[in-house]
């Protein structure tokens, strides 16, 4: 073992996926400081992506339960924006494969938004059919933020291109004339939500990020709408945006003052 060098050691650990390879167990006897070093590493990583695989199957028993109802179509459905004071509420629909193996897939609020990012493609790619619905600052002023959600919610469904058999949803009740499990805290219980949970809060960033271009003022692309010191600051400064929801505090009080 002593005659690789540290270099080759770390080039041959990228290569282990799992705890039970031989070659850590030989490592783990070399009393080089920083061969010792690379074990720890790595036997933290891998029980990281272990406790994620566990987490990640436990996650899928919804969808298998239905699967072996013959109900090979399952959409897991999510939201977000329903708390901001600015921009739409977007919902996605998603349907995944039955092999789906990306194992971070988690609710997207205990993701970091790098990681985020970084699934949302891969997500997409691997998705037999995704749908997103919107419902934008108008709506929501028109029917309140609960209906504007379903609004978005039936959009994203509608959108699929694959008529789902079964739809698992976040604590809600969709318009649509498909069965449907409701879950609550869903984006935390299933993995289709989690995804869906995933792209709708990528997608919507992206749209604030462009209102952010249009709005500088407002810091959008850091609050995404939120009410945070700066988006507050700029909203008694500025005006209500035509993206903000007039029927939210504190904006109805800044446009009635």
């Amino acid at each position: 073992m002593n005659k690789l060098t540290i270099k080759e050691i770390k080039n041959k650990l990228l290569e282990i996926d799992t705890l039970y390879d031989d070659f850590l167990l030989e490592i783990k006897k070399d009393e080089r400081v920083g061969v010792q070093k690379l074990f720890n590493s790595k036997l933290k990583q891998l029980k990281h992506l272990q406790s994620l695989k566990a987490a990640f199957k436990e996650h899928f028993i919804y969808e298998k339960s239905f699967w072996k109802q013959g109900k090979t179509m399952v959409a897991g459905v999510d939201e977000v924006g329903r708390g901001p004071l600015a921009g739409p509420v977007v919902s996605c629909a998603i349907i995944l494969p039955h092999d789906f193996n990306l194992y971070q897939v988690n609710d997207s609020k205990q993701l970091s938004p790098s990681v985020r990012k970084s699934l949302y493609q891969k997500i997409i790619n691997n998705c037999v059919a995704y749908g997103i619905g919107i419902a934008d600052n108008n709506v929501i002023d028109d029917i309140n933020i609960y209906e504007a959600t379903r609004v978005a919610m039936k959009q994203a469904v509608n959108n699929l291109k694959v008529t789902p058999d079964e739809v698992i949803v976040d604590a809600m009740d969709i318009d649509v004339p498909i069965h449907q499990t409701k879950l609550i805290k869903g984006d935390a219980k299933s993995v289709s939500v989690s995804a869906a949970s995933i792209v709708a809060k990528v997608f919507r960033d992206n749209i604030m990020d462009e209102y952010a271009r249009k709005y500088p003022e407002y810091d959008f692309n850091h609050n995404a709408g939120y009410g945070t010191k700066k988006h507050l600051d700029a909203l008694n400064k500025f005006g209500a945006t035509s993206i903000h929801r007039k029927t939210f505090s504190p904006v109805t009080k800044i446009i009635n003052r």
